[in-house]
């Protein structure tokens, strides 16, 4: 049989005894005194037990009461706690952010905003996962995800920061003279990256296309660009290497370019998270943040 009460009744009844009076109840109920009284009434006339005794000056409670009252005092605490943890969520600068990125990009991007972040909200903390693997950012309960290439996930929104590309680079003494197109590069001794094969390149002053597959010469596979950085600067081979890597090395004359009129499509570096217009006042602060630093790179 289903109750004749509500759970409501309950947290009035859980409030009177926790303020010791029917008129303070009220007050912070916002509710009438006889409204009170009554519900009251009609609590005790559904359970058909006496859980309050009354008298001109105060309220008792009775056995009974007392053992309902143990019981639901908790459950109704730990429903306040709730909503006040969730209303923190909601307009304070606390909690955690999980956040998804690829190992070296993540490494070479975020790392700053990230340490710049948690000095400012010294009450907010990261949950970073660099990882190189798709995660399933919704299996993983991910706040905010950075990925290269845009990704289409239902009621997620993605935001390009930066658009990146892979240049050909070998050591300087590397003999590359002979190099004038990349089919080409096929005899050279090659360096290749999980992700970053084939390399697709494009002229930029003919707008030729051409798609190369490096399987033969080569010396060095990796699923690490810190790896591959390091092989390509030893004189190892040739590889294909992002740009944000790429040029402030051959700027130091570490690396040297080969055939500097090709390269890839721009691939954009996006960030993503939850469509929603009730998004944790943590999140919204770090999108807010991230968003700014890129604006003024």
């Amino acid at each position: 049989m289903a109750a004749s009460y509500s759970l409501d009744d309950l947290r009035y009844f859980c409030t009177i005894v926790k303020l010791g009076s029917f008129k303070k109840a009220s007050a912070n109920l916002d509710m009438s005194l006889s409204t009170l009284s009554r519900r009251i009434r009609l609590l005790e006339q559904a359970l058909q037990l006496t859980l309050l005794n009354r008298d001109a000056h105060r309220v008792t409670l009775t056995h009974t009461g007392e053992l309902y009252y143990d019981r639901y005092r908790k459950l109704f605490d730990e429903a306040e706690c709730i909503e006040q943890a969730l209303c923190d969520e909601k307009d304070q600068p606390k909690g955690k952010i999980r956040i998804c990125a690829p190992i070296y990009m993540g490494k070479h991007f975020l790392s700053d905003i990230f340490c710049d972040f948690l000095l400012q909200y010294p009450d907010i903390q990261l949950d970073l996962r660099f990882s190189n693997n798709l995660i399933d950012i919704e299996k993983e309960a991910i706040d905010i995800a950075f990925r290269v290439r845009n990704p289409a996930i239902d009621n997620w929104v993605i935001r390009e920061l930066k658009l990146t590309h892979n240049v050909l680079c070998a050591h300087p003494d590397h003999d590359y003279q002979s190099i004038t197109h990349p089919k080409q590069l096929e005899q050279h001794p090659k360096i290749t990256c999980v992700g970053l094969v084939p390399w697709q390149l494009n002229n930029q002053q003919t707008s030729e296309e051409y798609s190369f597959n490096p399987n033969t010469h080569v010396r060095l596979e990796v699923d690490e660009i810190q790896m591959m950085k390091q092989a390509v600067e030893s004189g190892v081979g040739i590889s294909y290497v992002p740009d944000y890597i790429a040029l402030p090395l051959i700027k130091a004359g570490m690396l040297k370019r080969i055939l500097p009129d090709w390269q890839s499509k721009g691939q954009p570096f996006s960030m993503l998270y939850r469509d929603r217009k009730q998004i944790p006042y943590r999140v919204r602060l770090l999108i807010e943040h991230t968003l700014q630093h890129f604006t003024n790179m």
